[in-house]
């Protein structure tokens, strides 16, 4: 029964499609073209978390590696769903962009997955409005792009989103007790050297 729906809301929105959207959404699904937009965040929080920073990149390589292997050991290898463009009932149906069609299985959609681990991560650290609705906007329209170009069903794209969103979270909070820790610990060698000093001050 889900997967009928499923199946009916992707065709409804990959059935409305125009030469001009094809490229754009051919484009935007791309990696190449959002380099920018990555090292664009990675210098904002070099810039704004200084000696933070290291330690912040150590949990983005984290959170990427988790969603990108999550995404597709975990569910793509396991659950063996068939994308769209390759199952043999929706043959000659598919509006399928140049050809282009992917791996065989299709859950969960790694873009979404990566996208919104990308979203959630960076919003927690660039605690702007205007950051949040933009970042989550731009998620939004690359799982989009996902079911338009053919590739995914909406639950591909929506799990995939759930899934990036949860690593996401779940890697910050991460990030927020190894922080915590290392305070402490610096807390407690500085109150030790100043019990030190005040013990070497008496005895003299």
């Amino acid at each position: 029964m889900i997967e009928h729906l499923d199946q009916q809301l992707f065709l409804l929105i990959n059935s409305h499609n125009s030469p001009f959207w094809d490229q754009v959404m051919y484009a935007i699904s791309g990696k190449i073209i959002w380099v920018p937009l990555y090292l664009a965040i990675l210098i904002w929080l070099g810039i704004n978390f200084k000696k933070r920073f290291p330690l912040i990149l150590l949990f983005l390589i984290l959170a990427v590696a988790l969603a990108d292997q999550g995404s597709v050991q975990i569910f793509k290898n396991v659950f063996h769903r068939l994308r769209p463009c390759h199952e043999p009932s929706l043959e000659g149906v598919v509006h399928l962009v140049k050809g282009h069609c992917g791996g065989l299985y299709g859950f969960v959609s790694s873009h979404a997955t990566n996208s919104f681990n990308v979203a959630l991560l960076s919003l927690m650290f660039i605690r702007k409005r205007w950051y949040t609705i933009s970042i989550l906007i731009w998620a939004t329209v690359i799982g989009y792009s996902r079911i338009y170009l053919g590739v995914h069903y909406p639950g591909d794209v929506i799990c995939g989103a759930l899934l990036g969103a949860i690593i996401g979270w779940s890697v910050y909070k991460l990030y927020e007790l190894t922080e915590k820790e290392i305070i402490k610990k610096g807390n407690r060698k500085r109150n030790k050297k100043a019990e030190q000093s005040n013990s070497e001050v008496r005895t003299f």
